[in-house]
């Protein structure tokens, strides 16, 4: 079976990303990165995602480039917008280009270990305001990427985004299948003692809950 490299947050996407590489991919490991994120909450929890799993899991701190790559709310003293992804204000979230910097190295890390599979959860619910969270993109990028490793690390090199065009609630879906504890995940922009429950990530996470009527166990503020 081929190994892979699994992309991961701490949140519900990545979360059920890692445990459908264990089911379907067999051979697993993890990396996380430390981007200046405005809380490192979400990395405790991809670890403790990684123990139960029993993955190796590293954490790669790139938050040196934060100040050259700020005006986020994720990464700069701005309010977290609330509501949901399709509002204008949430462009407010998006760090420029902070998929295809991760998963550069990624690939990097891939190809040092010879390994086959890099695997990220980007959703359709991201393609309206998050633009390397899209089909044209990851297509893009994994082509490439062949190239600027060709004749280097696994021949058959590739990047595994099994819900690029599947909907947070049809992850849910999936999620629940899997038997995953979602309370062990952590999706909250702010980063507070519970989630907060009106960021535009809780508001998705609330409304792909609900929809697919998987139980929900995370506590929110609101």
């Amino acid at each position: 079976m081929p190994k892979t490299l699994c992309v991961i947050s701490g949140g519900m996407d990545s979360a059920t990303l890692l445990h459908l590489a264990t089911k379907e991919e067999g051979r697993v490991e993890a990396v996380s990165f430390n981007y200046g994120q405005r809380h490192k909450k979400e990395l405790r929890y991809a670890a403790s995602q990684c123990d139960g799993l029993n993955i190796a899991h590293d954490v790669i701190d790139i938050s040196s480039i934060t100040p050259h790559i700020g005006g986020s709310a994720l990464t700069d003293d701005i309010d977290v917008p609330e509501g949901h992804y399709a509002a204008a204000n949430m462009s407010l979230t998006v760090v420029p280009n902070r998929n295809a910097i991760m998963l550069a190295i990624s690939y990097g890390i891939a190809v040092a270990r010879g390994i086959e599979v890099i695997g990220a959860a980007m959703h359709a619910g991201d393609h309206v305001i998050y633009p390397d969270c899209r089909p044209a993109f990851t297509e893009a990028f994994d082509r490439m990427e062949r190239l600027a490793v060709d004749g280097y690390g696994h021949p058959d090199i590739r990047l595994w985004t099994p819900f690029i065009n599947k909907t947070k609630t049809e992850i849910a879906y999936i999620g629940g299948d899997l038997g995953i504890d979602y309370a062990n995940t952590w999706s909250c922009y702010k980063g507070a003692e519970l989630h907060c429950g009106t960021c535009g990530t809780c508001y998705e996470r609330k409304e792909a809950f609900r929809d697919s009527g998987v139980t929900d166990d995370t506590r929110y503020e609101s």
